[in-house]
């Protein structure tokens, strides 16, 4: 086990952190173009923050693939391999929700931006930047177990400021909202920015298992 006693006293490969600060940077440049798109107000410009974040999307993509790589090639990591694996998948999963909702920006093209809308993508730049700190602090794990555990309370905590704000936000576009196309176009919307905020709190649950286990 990569937690034994051997393992405590042998070098760890220190890619890996790297590798995931590189994923976390991904999503960082990732949620600020969504926040930006969520500003737009003509599917031109929609279509183009869909594609830059898309190729974010791509980039964290190849990276989650060189982690998936590099563990099965690396005699020693930091964890155990399944659980690197698993961080490394709900940062992945992070990205992807916010591509998605990018695609929908564009494609649905709203006719009016939502102010809640907005208000879910702050909520969803700072669990990206939360991840990034935490990413950071990762190395050092056993030093800085107690700021770990708190990215992980925060990322819970932001999931629940979301969830609040998602249902504020759907209340009021039910009573207020007389376009049923509309109605449905920002509901499919305001959902998948809530789906990204449900994601980035796994990250926060995959670091509580490694806190866990090796802090």
């Amino acid at each position: 086990m990569n937690n034994s006693l051997f393992s405590r006293f042998t070098p760890k490969e220190p890619k890996f952190f790297h590798l995931l600060t590189q994923v976390s940077e991904v999503l960082l440049t990732a949620s600020d173009l969504l926040l930006e798109s969520l500003q737009c107000t003509n599917q031109e410009g929609r279509r183009g923050y869909f594609q830059k974040i898309k190729e974010q999307e791509r980039q964290g993509d190849q990276l989650s693939h060189k982690i998936f790589e590099e563990l099965s090639t690396s005699f020693i990591t930091p964890f155990d391999r399944e659980d690197v694996h698993y961080l490394a998948d709900c940062l992945d999963d992070v990205i992807d929700r916010v591509n998605s909702c990018a695609k929908r920006i564009a494609i649905y093209n709203p006719r009016v931006n939502n102010p809640k809308a907005y208000e879910l993508g702050q909520v969803v730049k700072e669990d990206a930047v939360c991840i990034g700190n935490a990413m950071n602090e990762l190395e050092t794990l056993r030093k800085n177990a107690v700021v770990l555990k708190a990215r992980s309370k925060d990322l819970h905590d932001l999931e629940n400021k979301a969830d609040d704000i998602y249902e504020t936000a759907i209340m009021v576009l039910f009573a207020e909202e007389k376009d049923g196309i509309e109605l449905v176009k920002m509901k499919e919307i305001l959902g998948e920015l809530e789906q990204a905020t449900d994601a980035a709190e796994r990250v926060g649950k995959a670091l509580k298992t490694i806190i866990v286990k090796y802090a």
